[in-house]
């Protein structure tokens, strides 16, 4: 499974912008832009299983392929939603439950590295890992 592996931030494309957009407040949205963010991603056939290790919390995150289920961003945003695999991509569609909006998410691996677009209000941003 290509997605498997540990994945180290290397750099992020329009974070902040997105951060804000997203709501979360400048103290924030800076120490978000270096968050030295690292994804472990375990995947069994539909069943996947991503812990996120950040400077700020640890997270294990356990979701199987097209069923919905809860998650809370760092910032303590709460959203509902699945992951679907389109072709080699993983797809996430996630609704805020303070206001309704749509985050989409995309995974994808381009050459040796590990690829995160977001999506929120028309603001796009991308955050890029290395393997680990």
């Amino acid at each position: 499974m290509a997605f498997n592996g540990t994945w180290k931030i290397d750099r992020n494309e329009n974070y902040e912008k997105f951060m804000e957009a997203m709501g979360v407040n400048v103290m924030k949205r800076k120490l978000g832009a270096h968050d030295n963010l690292k994804i472990t991603i375990q995947q069994d056939g539909n069943k996947f299983t991503v812990k996120e290790s950040s400077t700020f919390r640890t997270i294990d995150i356990e979701f199987t392929l097209g069923v919905n289920f809860a998650y809370s961003l760092a910032d303590g945003t709460e959203l509902t939603g699945s992951w679907n695999m389109e072709g080699n991509k993983l797809v996430g569609t996630f609704t805020r439950k303070d206001n309704g909006k749509v985050l989409t998410a995309h995974r994808e691996i381009i050459g040796d590295e590990l690829v995160q677009t977001y999506v929120y209000e028309g603001v796009e941003a991308k955050r890029i890992f290395k393997r680990g």
